[in-house]
């Protein structure tokens, strides 16, 4: 780990931050891969998947970025040190509210007829594509943030958090792509095609990632602004949508044990890493 560090620290923040971004990205496609295997998953299996994805974003929220926007807004910022932090997180889960009414979307085990959003002719496999990219956009943002604040030469902002962030972003992208690809195969798509919408909706990662780093590399004050969004972002799609879908089919116990595995992974890498 040590010597992956040292390589990344000969790039700018911005390369570090596409490199994580395009990493986040592959292992999205390596769960959507398992359509190659598998035409279907068990569902318990399933939903313990996206109890981990959820588990994974909310200690990311707090270890990788509410955490560091706090301390951060005392070096770059006169208001008391909780105010950055509050305001960017209260924009980030508006933000992606905002998202969620102008993008037309369907949730995992939902019917068509309960997309989310205006009203569409969308095919279902594009709208459940477009429900993964929706929230893979603060995801990869967070990762650019993270990067980017390391380039302010900040004691609370390192690049073996950011690494321990993408690391644990790049997890919890592995079932989300399991849990597009598998039902787009089990209602008839073939696996070459199920597989390739799977993967497409982290695309978004990368794009957000590089201009997240941007941002905050160019207008150091918003920094903790920014962190505090990502985190926002991400507890509003854990809330609106990984835990309803992954408890849906009445698993709660075995969801509540992923998502605590999935804390205790993020935490553990974040510390350590940290």
């Amino acid at each position: 780990m040590e010597g992956l560090l040292q390589a990344l620290q000969n790039y700018s923040p911005v390369m570090q931050a596409l490199f994580a971004t395009l990493f986040t990205w592959g292992v999205t496609a390596l769960g959507s891969a398992l359509v190659f295997f598998f035409k279907r998953i068990n569902q318990k299996v399933l939903d313990a998947m996206l109890g981990f994805a959820a588990g994974v974003m909310i200690a990311a929220s707090f270890w990788s970025l509410l955490a560091p926007a706090i301390e951060l807004s005392a070096e770059v910022s006169s208001l008391p040190s909780w105010m950055p932090a509050l305001i960017g997180f209260i924009l980030g889960g508006l933000f992606l509210s905002l998202l969620d009414k102008l993008l037309p979307h369907l949730h995992v085990g939902f019917k068509r007829e309960e997309a989310e959003g205006p009203k569409t002719s969308w095919k279902r496999s594009i709208l459940l594509v477009s429900a993964i990219t929706l929230h893979n956009i603060p995801e990869g943002l967070a990762v650019g943030v993270a990067f980017g604040a390391v380039a302010q030469n900040l004691p609370s902002a390192t690049i073996g958090g950011a690494v321990a962030l993408a690391i644990g972003i790049g997890l919890q992208n592995f079932p989300e792509g399991t849990s597009v690809s598998v039902p787009l195969r089990r209602e008839g798509m073939s696996r070459t095609r199920a597989f390739i919408y799977g993967q497409f909706s982290g695309i978004v990662e990368p794009i957000a990632g590089v201009l997240g780093a941007m941002l905050v590399m160019s207008i150091r004050p918003i920094l903790p602004y920014s962190l505090a969004f990502a985190a926002g972002a991400m507890i509003f799609v854990v809330v609106e949508e990984l835990i309803p879908e992954a408890q849906l089919k009445g698993n709660t116990d075995t969801v509540t044990l992923a998502t605590l595995i999935g804390f205790s992974i993020m935490m553990t890498l974040d510390v350590a890493l940290g």
